[in-house]
């Protein structure tokens, strides 16, 4: 036998339990076609020569937003603490960019001013041009005076994609906008974002896709679910699959906004079976929302916020909307893929999970819970007893992201309900990680060194040590489950004879880094294979690979330098 292409010398983590460890990987074609000693292996038409590295199924990554990738005409506000660098950094930003009508600015945290929202007051005199400001998560935006005025929110108006806050009592807006992404991704919210922010026009989210894309696949990133796509946005990723920029696969799930009917599931189905199938790009699952966030009080929970007495947030569906929707969901065929982040919304989503299955006698349609933020004690064995995916995101769960906002509004007694990843691992419930780009960073190593430490990426401030995961569950929770939560189980996430050769070869063992999880930080992807071809290639593997290595990640950020360092 011969093969096309064998990675030998290395530690192979195959994840098949018939055979664990392997040291080389023989790939003939799309398939894998040997699996085992170096001695052994067969010849090959190419070889790389792997030696102290580690080879392990390619990244499935369950929950990463393409479209909101870096904007090269919008500034990143990431690691700006305080109101002083927000200002300065948009004031500098804005004295670069005298060509932009709208100063955009991406990545905020909701902390920035001590104990209140952000205010268009705290925007004065940086522009005499609009200012839009998106939070880190997407669900809130910050706007000044000016654009308030502009968006005629300052009259009274409305938006259709967010709610504006007003002053209790003289009903003047805050310049403080909530529910953003739950509205914006709605027909006609995304036709107002498109007609009055330029940031949202069809070729800058294209050029985010295209960017979002090569950086996932320059970091061992095989598979990325693209969770909130609107029927409007399928275009971009047509276009990019005609143009070969869907370097990795690509599972694309469709937007149900809040309201929609009946006409409109025919038409999520209409387009998921009119579209033929596609190596890269697959559609399928339907994103829903239980409730919003957390930080901004808007989570639904079971009790009182800490910090608001009388105030439990609000679920995104009217009583009983919400099961009704995922029971004609399932009704029809699809797989759900529902945001809850808090204890009562995550409630909310396994009871209708559970009404639908009832109600429809279906079985194994592996509907997944995203984010799990609050868990209920009550409610975790019910993951694995429904058959109900965990997509979680271990960097969410870091100090530097949730103190000050998180932590406080959940208060310290419900802090044993945090991204409880150990204890739905240990339930047999399948937790998908990932990335929540960009939200939190694109890189897996970021994930695992997260869910090893529950600290900070300086190593800060760990908590809740009694849900982290080791590396070989982490990896595990990227792969296998990954794999099988969207129904992939028998041809991805593992490394085994036929199946389909999607690969991530690590710049070292990763496992020998295990007992200082922070050096994971320093590690990275040298290949990434997809469907047998070198799809990413870097280091020392670049040219044994004859690939030609991609686009520096952080490079593709339009070389801001308060960007991510790990992509955030």
């Amino acid at each position: 036998m011969t093969v096309d292409l064998l990675i030998t010398g290395a530690r192979v983590r195959t994840f098949d339990p018939a055979a664990p460890w392997a040291e080389a990987v023989g790939v003939t074609g799309d398939r894998i076609g040997y699996v085992g000693s170096a001695a052994d292996a067969p010849t090959a038409r190419r070889t790389i020569d792997a030696t102290g590295r580690l080879v392990t199924p390619g990244i499935i990554d369950s929950h990463n937003h393409l479209l909101l990738g870096f904007d090269e005409d919008a500034v990143t506000l990431e690691g700006a603490h305080d109101l002083g660098e927000v200002r300065r950094r948009i004031a500098d930003f804005a004295a670069r960019r005298p060509d932009l009508d709208w100063v955009c600015a991406e990545n905020a945290v909701y902390s920035i001013v001590e104990d209140r929202r952000p205010e268009a007051a705290d925007l004065d005199g940086l522009t005499d041009r609009p200012v839009f400001v998106t939070t880190y998560d997407q669900h809130s935006v910050w706007l000044n005076r000016v654009a308030l005025r502009v968006l005629g929110i300052a009259d009274g108006g409305d938006i259709a994609w967010g709610r504006p806050e007003r002053h209790p009592v003289s009903g003047e807006p805050t310049g403080w906008v909530t529910d953003f992404y739950t509205s914006a991704m709605t027909q006609a919210g995304l036709a107002e974002l498109q007609r009055d922010i330029p940031m949202y026009s069809p070729e800058r989210r294209y050029r985010k896709l295209v960017s979002s894309m090569r950086m996932a696949t320059s970091l061992g990133i095989t598979t990325v679910v693209e969770p909130q796509v609107p029927l409007a946005e399928l275009p971009l990723f047509e276009r990019a699959l005609d143009e070969g920029v869907l370097s990795s696969r690509v599972i694309a799930a469709l937007f149900h906004p809040v309201g929609a009917d009946a006409a409109f599931r025919a038409q999520l189905r209409n387009a998921v079976d009119s579209t033929p199938a596609r190596d890269r790009l697959r559609l399928g699952p339907v994103k829903l929302y239980a409730d919003d966030v957390i930080e901004p009080h808007t989570a639904l929970m079971l009790e009182d916020y800490a910090n608001r007495p009388g105030q439990r947030g609000r679920p995104s569906y009217a009583d009983g909307e919400l099961g009704a929707v995922i029971r004609e969901l399932d009704r029809l065929g699809f797989q759900t893929h529902t945001h809850a982040t808090g204890d009562a919304g995550i409630r909310l989503a396994l009871d209708a999970i559970e009404g639908a299955a009832r109600a429809n006698g279906t079985r194994d349609r592996r509907h997944g819970i995203v984010h799990v933020e609050c868990l209920h004690p009550d409610d975790l064995p019910r993951f694995r007893a429904l058959g109900v995916t965990a997509a979680m995101q271990p960097r969410h769960c870091s100090p530097d992201l949730v103190a000050g906002t998180w932590m406080e509004n959940v208060g310290e007694e419900r802090w044993d309900r945090a991204w409880r990843f150990r204890s739905l691992l240990d339930s047999g419930a399948t937790v998908a990680f990932s990335s929540d780009w960009q939200v939190g960073e694109m890189d897996p190593l970021v994930g695992m060194y997260s869910a090893a430490t529950r600290a900070g990426l300086d190593g800060s401030d760990a908590w809740t040590d009694a849900e982290r995961v080791g590396l070989d569950r982490s990896l595990e929770a990227y792969t296998v489950h990954g794999a099988r939560a969207w129904h992939a189980e028998a041809s991805l996430g593992r490394i085994a004879r036929g199946m389909l050769a999607d690969l991530a070869v690590w710049s070292t063992d990763l496992y020998g880094l295990e007992h200082d999880p922070a050096a994971l930080l320093d590690a990275h992807a040298e290949l990434t294979v997809v469907g047998g071809e070198i799809a990413y290639s870097a280091g020392a593997l670049a040219e044994p690979a004859g690939g030609e290595a991609a686009a520096d990640p952080v490079a593709a950020r339009g070389g801001q330098d308060d960007a991510h360092v790990h992509a955030h």
